[in-house]
């Protein structure tokens, strides 16, 4: 059995050496305290970070997918990104998929043993058809997880890109993706507990991924979620409407109809409006415009 106690991951946090003789609130103190250094520790990642997304972009613009894998709150971290994308951003569920070891039932009940298999990470991307036009991102937070590492080899075998994320330096835990992002968040205020900062480096990262993305390929106009699923409950309704009057300045109730007359999509509702054209005019012009609602109207 391989000793990880040399892991910085592993390693044990000496500012938390008396939680178990702290006061509630001073124990909040400290957990506080050790959070607030997680977004220098994403900072100094930026680089790699904005190559993985690089690549996610170049993946979706040639109509590949972003394959989250990963085991426990890796994992789970992975497929909580994935699923939010869908109502979010309009994409389909394909597009960004998350996998964790152990299989669905793993979401809500810990799997521990299945994330020492290489093989059963292999055969994930064999079963979803991994290939060149893809990006398979692996999420292993203490870099050592079997299951990621033969995910992410491969992966590389079927031509796929691939990215790496762990909370240890690469002389503790190498790797071979394309891209290694590397957040060094420290020991953990409960040693080994990888579920506290590493997950929460994990979540910041992730959704910097998709969001970035999702914003380049013109899912976002300003700061507003033009590609948002209008149709998926009635919070999202309320916000498409919210963002037809912001954008067009008309009153909720011309926000609504011109919601319905372009069936729900928010992007061409706003076209309508500001260049005056009918929906299948507006969804022509998002077309040639790659989507991006500003270089529409600022084509006008």
């Amino acid at each position: 059995m391989q000793d990880r106690g040399h892991l910085l991951t592993e390693q044990r946090n000496q500012r938390s050496l008396s939680i178990d003789r702290l006061s509630i609130a001073q124990a909040v103190d400290l957990i506080n305290a050790e959070d607030a250094t997680i977004a220098s520790a994403v900072a100094q990642a930026k680089p790699e970070i904005v190559r993985a997304i690089e690549l996610v972009v170049a993946a979706f613009r040639a109509g590949g997918r972003l394959i989250y894998i990963g085991a426990g709150t890796s994992g789970r971290l992975g497929v909580i990104d994935a699923a939010e994308c869908p109502p979010t951003y309009l994409s389909p569920p394909e597009m960004v998929q998350g996998i964790i070891a152990g299989g669905p039932e793993a979401m809500f009940r810990s799997i521990e043993k299945a994330e020492d298999s290489r093989e059963a990470g292999a055969a994930e991307m064999d079963q979803r058809n991994v290939g060149p036009n893809d990006v398979v991102f692996g999420i292993a937070t203490g870099g050592t997880t079997p299951y990621v590492h033969g995910a992410i080899a491969r992966a590389k075998e079927r031509g796929a890109r691939t990215v790496f994320f762990a909370c240890v330096p690469r002389e503790q835990a190498d790797d071979e993706a394309d891209v290694s992002i590397r957040v060094l968040t420290g020991p953990e205020v409960i040693t080994g507990s990888t579920r506290m900062k590493a997950g929460t480096a994990t979540k910041m990262v992730l959704n910097m991924v998709t969001t970035i993305s999702m914003v380049q390929l013109g899912k976002v106009y300003e700061n507003l979620m033009v590609d948002v699923n209008s149709y998926a409950c009635s919070k999202l309704v309320d916000r498409a409407i919210r963002t037809i009057s912001r954008v067009t300045g008309v009153d909720r109730a011309a926000a609504a109809r011109l919601l319905e007359d372009a069936k729900g999509w928010v992007k061409a509702a706003i076209v309508m409006h500001h260049r005056g054209v009918s929906r299948q005019e507006a969804e022509k012009l998002l077309h040639e415009h790659n989507g991006h609602v500003r270089a529409v109207l600022e084509s006008a």
